[in-house]
């Protein structure tokens, strides 16, 4: 029942198209030319397609994503971020009352959610359950949401001067403080490097996408608090971004992720572009070569058709066996 449910959300999603989860996720991914390292701006993505997004929403005006199938319409507390992350950027750039006005409501409703973990952490829980690598149950929380949401109350402190959303952003930091054995987002491999995890799985799945969103929240936070902590962390992440970059290369396209799934995940079209927009940005931020010369050999990837349909085939092949 589990996997018909699920290939009836591909159907729905994948193959007639149907207004879904995906409406808002596969937005075109665009490095933020106003986002400067050093500084809490504008969003490093533009986010203005997530901005757009036409629907649907609850009562409160925040967004809802449909899923379709048992799982139906949800608040996924990423998508929230980036939506009003889209929003900030319009209101920064077009000194726009109206995207400000939307900005803040969804920073409040990020500050009035933060849930208790079982370990006592404040996060932003997903209150379905999610196939992946294992079924993610309900509720759980994320790395990436932690950092996204992170990056909202930071720039609405920024934008209002009101502390409770520093104090909000504080309470949500708190994850990157501990590892995933006692109740944070944080793994420490056998080598000793860090990495900031987007689901809590055992093992730990390394999702290349929400480690790097993290990282920039993680950054942020050390800006605006000057914590030590946080600064190192960031320094970590970077660390274990450089020593472990090249497992995400098949040699023809990028890795979702490094599970141990027997055949490897392979990025969807989107992910894939995703990855270079972000390497893009990492290496705005801290100058590393490795970054840009990563997202260079991965965008000729993206330009060869032989390469582009390979990933297609094996994506589709992974979708069907696996989530």
């Amino acid at each position: 029942m589990v996997r018909l449910n699920y290939y009836q959300r591909l159907l729905n999603s994948y193959i007639l198209r149907r207004n879904s989860h995906l409406s808002f996720w596969h937005g075109e991914a665009e490095v933020n030319e106003h986002a400067k390292p050093g500084e809490v701006g504008e969003y490093w993505m533009t986010f203005i397609q997530k901005a757009q997004y036409g629907g649907p929403f609850d009562n409160e005006g925040i967004p809802l994503l449909d899923y379709h199938g048992t799982i139906g319409k949800q608040r996924n507390p990423i998508a929230i971020a980036q939506y009003a992350l889209g929003q900030f950027n319009l209101y920064r750039r077009n000194d726009d009352g109206h995207h400000k006005e939307i900005f803040l409501r969804i920073a409040d409703w990020l500050a009035d959610h933060l849930e208790m973990n079982a370990h006592g952490f404040s996060v932003w829980h997903h209150h379905f359950d999610w196939e992946y690598f294992k079924v993610l149950k309900a509720p759980w929380y994320s790395g990436l949401a932690q950092g996204q949401g992170i990056s909202v109350l930071l720039r609405a402190y920024l934008s209002t001067n009101k502390k409770s959303y520093l104090e909000a952003a504080h309470r949500a930091f708190e994850v990157f403080r501990h590892d995933l054995s006692t109740g944070g987002v944080l793994y420490m491999d056998p080598d000793g490097l860090w990495w900031v995890e987007e689901y809590v799985t055992d093992p730990p799945t390394h999702i290349l996408n929400g480690f790097i969103w993290a990282l920039w929240g993680i950054y942020e936070y050390w800006l605006i608090s000057h914590d030590a902590y946080a600064g190192e962390l960031f320094s970590k992440g970077v660390a274990t971004l450089e020593a472990r970059l090249s497992d995400y290369d098949t040699g023809y396209w990028s890795l979702y992720d490094l599970a141990p799934n027997r055949l490897r995940t392979i990025a969807s079209s989107f992910y894939h572009r995703l990855h270079i927009t972000q390497l893009k940005v990492m290496h705005n931020i801290t100058k590393a070569d490795l970054f840009i010369k990563t997202a260079g050999r991965w965008e000729a990837y993206y330009q060869n058709q032989i390469c582009r349909s390979r990933a297609l085939v094996h994506k589709g092949i992974f979708k069907l066996l696996y989530y």
